[in-house]
């Protein structure tokens, strides 16, 4: 692994679990995810996260969002993001790790014209005995910032490098 990475090789592996979502123009669901940080050598982290509706049994009903990119850790314990969604919106994201805990907040929003109106995140992410907690407040159709999502997430796989 590159040596930059120190402070987010906390992040490594596969996690799957359960959160809560809502919004205003939503009504309150549950939903399953996973996600994958990877890393191939070089100073970034591959990311992959899946989510999908579960009905009040637990059970998957269908996919919900998908979004992938690259965490680059900076100098003085900063940190960037990109990310990209099959529906159209590219954000960055800027923040700091402090320990096992990060904060990031947009720094740029891209949509394309069919995309919806989102002009901004906030994300925590935070290692909490073992599992990955994070929170994801936005700001989209002429809303301000408010909370979205949120889970809990589990180690259920070991990084392997994608290294040749």
């Amino acid at each position: 692994m590159h040596p930059d990475l120190e402070p987010i090789a906390f992040l490594l592996g596969r996690w799957e679990g359960a959160g809560v979502g809502g919004y205003p123009t939503i009504e309150s669901f549950n939903f399953g995810q996973e996600i994958v940080f990877g890393h191939n050598g070089k100073p970034f982290l591959t990311y992959t996260s899946r989510t999908w509706l579960l009905d009040e049994a637990g059970n998957r009903v269908r996919p919900l969002g998908t979004e992938t990119g690259f965490w680059r850790q900076l100098p003085e314990r900063r940190l960037e993001v990109c990310l990209s969604h099959p529906t159209g919106i590219v954000e960055i994201y800027v923040g700091e790790v402090v320990f096992h805990k990060i904060e990031l907040h947009t720094d740029v929003v891209a949509r394309t014209a069919s995309a919806k109106d989102y002009t901004g995140g906030h994300r925590l992410y935070g290692l909490v005995n073992g599992n990955l907690m994070w929170a994801y407040d936005m700001a989209a159709m002429g809303h301000e910032i408010q909370s979205h999502i949120s889970a809990e997430l589990k180690r259920v796989g070991d990084f392997v490098p994608d290294v040749v």
